[in-house]
C-alpha cells in the first residue's frame, strides 16, 4: 500500500475524533458514535481505494456502525480490508474521561480476520515476550511465563485490563499474586499498543472486549512485532447465561457459521492478521496514556495521531492544526 494512502488513513481518524469531540462530556455515547461514524464514512468515500469493512464496531452497544461488508472509498485504486472503531471508548467520550481514541487498521485484500461484531478474549504482549503466550493456558500461567521471559518477578509485572464485572475475579487473583493491574473503563486498543511502546511500563494487556478492537489491536501489534492471541466468545460466555444473552449468542453462532469462523477457537496473531502490509492510525479524542486529545479554540483545533506502517515498521506521531471553517460541507454537520 502506498505512502499516500497512509496519510489518507490518518485523515479518517482525525475527522472522526474531531466529530466525537463535539459530544465530549455530554452523556450520550450513541450520539458521539453516530457523529464519528458518519464523519469517518464521508472521508473514506473521498479516498481513492476500494475498501471493505471486514469487522466493524456497533452491534454490541446497539450503536450506529460502519457495518461488516460495507464497501467504502471512491471505487478506484487498491482493494483493501478494513477493521474500524470510530470511537474506542464511547463511554469515556460521553463522560469526558481519558484514553478515548478513534482507530482504524487497513491491510491488503484478505489480510484481516473477517468475523462478527461479538466478544473476544485477548492477550497481548510486546516484542520481548513474543512467542511466549498461549490462551489455552490459565492467565496466571501466561503471566508467569511472560515475567520469566522478561526477566522480571511477578510483582514487577504491569498488566492493563478493563474495569468490567467479568474481570473482577481475575483482577483479584492477579493482585493477590502481587501483579500491578491498571483497570481502565474502556479502550483496549490503546492499551494493546502500550505493550509495544518502549517508554511505556505496560507489559501485558488482557481483557474480554470487542472483536473489532481485537483485530485492530492485532494489526498494530503485528506491525510493532509484538504478539497477540484472540478467542471469539459468545455473549453467554462473556456476560452470563440470560434469555437476552442466549438470543444474542444464537445470532452470533449463526453469523460465525456464515463467515466460516468458530466461537471458542484461539486465533494466533498470523491468523488474525495475515500480512505485514498493514496501516494503523489512532487519533486521540481525549488525553490519554498513548495520545493527546483534541484541543479546540474557536474555529481552530489540534489533534495528535499515531500512524504506523507495518511493512516498513515506520512509526509517526502527527500533530495537526485544523482550521475548521475550511472543512468540506460533508464534515461541517458534526465538526462545527
Amino acid at each position: 500500500m502506498k505512502h499516500e494512502l497512509a496519510l489518507e488513513i490518518s485523515r479518517m481518524t482525525e475527522a472522526a475524533a474531531l466529530a466525537a469531540y463535539n459530544w465530549l462530556g455530554r452523556g450520550n455515547k450513541n450520539r458521539a458514535d453516530e457523529a464519528a461514524v458518519e464523519t469517518m464514512r464521508a472521508v473514506m468515500n473521498e479516498v481513492n481505494f476500494r475498501g471493505e469493512i471486514v469487522i466493524g464496531e456497533g452491534e454490541i452497544d446497539e450503536a450506529p456502525m460502519l457495518y461488516i461488508g460495507e464497501k467504502v472509498g471512491s471505487g478506484q485504486g487498491a482493494e483493501v480490508d478494513i477493521a474500524v472503531d470510530p470511537i474506542d471508548g464511547t463511554r469515556m467520550t460521553a463522560m469526558g474521561q481519558n484514553n478515548a481514541v478513534s482507530v482504524i487498521a487497513v491491510s491488503e485484500k484478505g489480510g484481516l480476520l473477517k468475523a462478527p461484531d461479538m466478544y473476544m478474549e485477548k492477550l497481548a504482549v510486546g516484542p520481548q515476550a513474543k512467542g511466549v503466550i498461549d490462551l489455552n493456558l490459565p492467565l496466571l500461567d501466561n503471566l508467569k511465563a511472560i515475567a520469566k521471559e522478561l526477566d522480571k518477578s511477578l510483582n514487577k509485572l504491569t498488566v492493563v485490563t478493563l474495569a468490567k464485572p467479568r474481570h473482577s475475579e481475575m483482577i483479584r487473583q492477579m493482585q493477590s499474586a502481587g501483579i500491578k493491574v491498571f483497570a481502565l473503563p474502556d479502550g483496549d486498543v490503546a492499551a494493546s499498543v502500550l505493550t509495544c511502546i518502549p517508554e511505556s511500563e505496560v507489559d501485558v494487556m488482557y481483557c474480554i472486549g470487542g472483536a473489532p478492537e481485537g483485530v485492530i489491536s492485532a494489526a498494530v501489534i503485528r506491525a510493532l512485532r509484538g504478539d497477540l492471541h484472540g478467542r471469539l466468545m459468545l455473549r453467554t460466555e462473556a456476560k452470563g447465561d440470560t434469555p437476552e444473552n442466549r438470543k444474542a449468542a444464537d445470532k452470533e453462532q449463526s453469523r460465525c457459521a456464515e463467515m466460516g469462523v468458530t466461537p471458542g477457537k484461539i486465533f494466533p496473531l498470523p491468523e488474525l492478521v495475515k500480512t505485514d502490509n498493514v496501516l494503523f492510525s489512532a487519533t486521540g479524542i481525549t488525553k490519554g496514556d498513548l495520545l493527546e486529545g483534541v484541543v479546540r479554540k474557536g474555529m481552530m483545533a489540534t489533534t495528535e495521531t499515531l500512524l504506523i506502517r507495518g511493512k516498513s515498521r515506520t512509526i509517526r506521531r502527527i500533530n495537526s492544526t485544523h482550521y475548521l471553517e475550511r472543512k468540506s460541507k460533508k464534515l461541517h454537520k458534526h465538526i462545527l
